[in-house]
């Protein structure tokens, strides 16, 4: 594990100092102190017992030689490397739980992009990946909106995902997706290359966010069923518009406009969020809607082949040739391995260019 253990015990050797003087510290300050001292601790301790176990198996491996201890020497070299994944892998949760917004609820929006009905299908079926990856991780899934294309496919759709740490498992989806494969209606075989964009943003409390009342634009309409046609006598469905950005949000899936008013107000307080978020960091120069509705082709963090039956995630190089176990919610692995790779690089960064 690429991890100095220098910064750390350097950063904790601060932190205690300054705790010593719990007096001149505000509550939150104390608190927030606190969490950093104990990740930290439970950090340094991982890696100095993976440095002990670095050692017996070097021990081990020398004693190998010996025709009498070899293979007592190869049952003891297992145990201690199964031990040695479990006590990373401990280091690396203490340091991904770092961010606090990983504890939030989300909502994740999905949005057909380049491909015309080929995207809306591919749209549907990620957005299905996504519902099964988190029933089988118990988390509570609530479709808010779904705008269909009638022929099985969705321009776009809001699912509101709830349980622990939500947002830690599912914000490495964030990004354009892209398929390729033979769609069922092509007749020639040819193969079609078609994106999907994924956004994930973490719930927001209203204090969080600043909004003004005069700000909002409200409407109501009936929900709608499948293929788009109205099912619901009653405008239950509400539409809300932030005028001064122009970001749209809209639920229809509660009974009552009380509760698809909550539940709008919620996506949209993530959605305004992101935005500031994203302009602070200066990671865009456009908003989020306008990246969303600019996804090209060459911008994409994954990749699904479907006649290689393979899927490639372009940030950590990875490819699995599970397609089908994949678009059954099978994409843990991808999330561990890119859980690995920020923190291993986060851990690697002074102390200023991580914050």
């Amino acid at each position: 594990m690429p991890i100095d253990a220098a910064p750390l015990k350097k950063e904790l050797d601060e932190i205690l100092s300054v705790l010593s003087r719990p007096q001149a510290l505000s509550v939150p300050k104390m608190k927030e102190l606190s969490v950093r001292r104990r990740q930290l601790e439970e950090v340094l301790s991982g890696l100095a017992e993976i440095e002990r176990l670095d050692r017996e198996l070097t021990h081990l491996k020398d004693a190998k030689g010996d025709a009498d201890l070899a293979a007592l020497a190869e049952e003891e070299m297992k145990a201690l490397a199964a031990r040695r994944i479990a006590v990373e892998a401990r280091v690396l949760e203490a340091f991904a739980g770092s961010d606090p917004m990983d504890e939030r609820n989300i909502f994740l929006e999905v949005r057909a992009g380049v491909g015309g009905e080929e995207a809306a299908l591919f749209a549907s079926d990620l957005l299905r990946v996504y519902q099964r990856y988190a029933e089988t991780r118990g988390f509570r899934w609530e479709l808010l909106d779904v705008n269909a294309t009638g022929l099985k496919g969705i321009k776009e759709a809001t699912a509101y995902v709830s349980g622990s740490r939500v947002y830690r498992q599912l914000k490495w989806e964030s990004g354009v997706h892209r398929v390729q494969r033979v769609p069922k209606t092509e007749a020639s075989g040819r193969i079609h290359t078609s994106t999907v964009t994924v956004a994930v943003l973490p719930e927001m409390q209203a204090q969080e966010v600043a909004i003004d009342a005069k700000d909002l634009k409200f409407d109501t309409f009936r929900a709608g069923g499948a293929g788009g046609q109205n099912v619901n006598k009653v405008e239950t469905a509400v539409r809300i518009t932030h005028l001064p950005t122009g970001t749209v949000v809209a639920c229809q899936e509660e009974r009552s406009q009380f509760q698809n008013r909550e539940k709008a107000m919620k996506m949209l307080l993530a959605k305004l969020a992101q935005v500031e978020k994203e302009r602070h960091a200066n990671m865009v120069t456009e908003t989020r809607r306008a990246q969303i509705k600019g996804a090209e082709r060459s911008e994409k963090i994954r990749t699904y082949n479907f006649m290689q039956s393979r899927v490639t995630d372009h940030r950590v190089g990875l490819s699995l040739f599970n397609i089908d176990e994949i678009m059954d919610g099978g994409i843990g692995p991808f999330i561990e391995a890119l859980q690995k790779d920020y923190v291993i690089q986060r851990i690697a960064r002074p102390k200023s260019e991580s914050a």
